[in-house]
């Protein structure tokens, strides 16, 4: 199957920004489903970084009014969202991930589908030297600390959400929860791993070609241009970022 993949890069924005690019993404893959229109719908790795904000998932029992009244005095926003998995922390030097795709085009199973994300994380940790794995608790680990956390949803097989890949995010956030919910437990980041400072455009280009292997796409396109983008595997083909004002990120490609 002839497999092609957007990404689109949002840079740094509010959790309500991405929560609305990614609703309207998959608006149109639920309308192509539906036969309200002959538009074919992109699947779509949307790229992007918040401002702090703690969210949680469809089980909120547990974070009641007053909880989130404490963690918006720390200066963060709180919002509560149809994932899976309980409350963690989104914020600068975080690299956030929403792959807004039809399983349909891969394979309609959301375990397979979260499997595919944690290994398209392993491989872009293995590409700085670190050695991740997942564990019983969903998301990636390297030993008991959690680098990456994964939350997603699923309508019909059309996936929200995604995964956040700490690179040098301020840590101190994380130790106002109790991350994911699972006690006894830390957090870490690829600068923390290894003793030096990891951007998030470090870590982009190869999240990027890690997940398009992984979920095996033949095509990878730029969303705004509309062309091909070459990634950089086996060292045959290269792409290149980079940053622009506010630390955000975007494909530059020489011809």
């Amino acid at each position: 199957m002839n497999r092609v993949l957007y990404v689109r890069n949002l840079g740094r924005i509010s959790f309500s920004e991405g929560l609305r690019v990614q609703e309207q993404l998959q608006r149109q893959h639920l309308d192509e489903l539906a036969g309200k229109t002959k538009d074919p719908a992109r699947d779509t790795l949307l790229l992007c970084e918040h401002y702090p904000v703690y969210t949680t998932g469809y089980r909120t029992a547990q974070y009641p009014a007053a909880e989130e009244d404490r963690l918006r005095k720390f200066g963060a926003e709180f919002h509560r969202t149809n994932r899976g998995g309980l409350i963690t922390y989104h914020g600068p030097g975080q690299l956030v991930v929403y792959p807004v795709l039809n399983l349909a085009h891969f394979r309609k199973s959301m375990k397979w589908y979260i499997c595919q994300l944690e290994k398209s994380v392993i491989r872009t940790c293995q590409s700085f030297g670190i050695q991740a794995q997942t564990s019983p608790d969903t998301g990636v680990w390297v030993g008991d600390r959690k680098i990456c956390a994964v939350g997603v949803h699923g309508s019909r097989f059309v996936t929200t959400h995604g995964l956040a890949l700490n690179c040098n995010p301020d840590m101190t956030w994380f130790r106002h929860i109790v991350p994911c919910g699972i006690v006894g437990k830390g957090v870490t980041s690829l600068s923390m791993e290894l003793g030096q400072n990891v951007r998030i455009q470090d870590a982009v280009p190869t999240m990027v070609t890690s997940f398009a292997e992984q979920f095996d796409c033949s095509e990878v396109r730029d969303w705004d241009q509309n062309v091909p983008v070459e990634t950089q595997s086996e060292g045959s083909k290269m792409h290149y970022w980079i940053l622009t004002k506010e630390g955000t990120f975007h494909l530059y490609m020489y011809y």
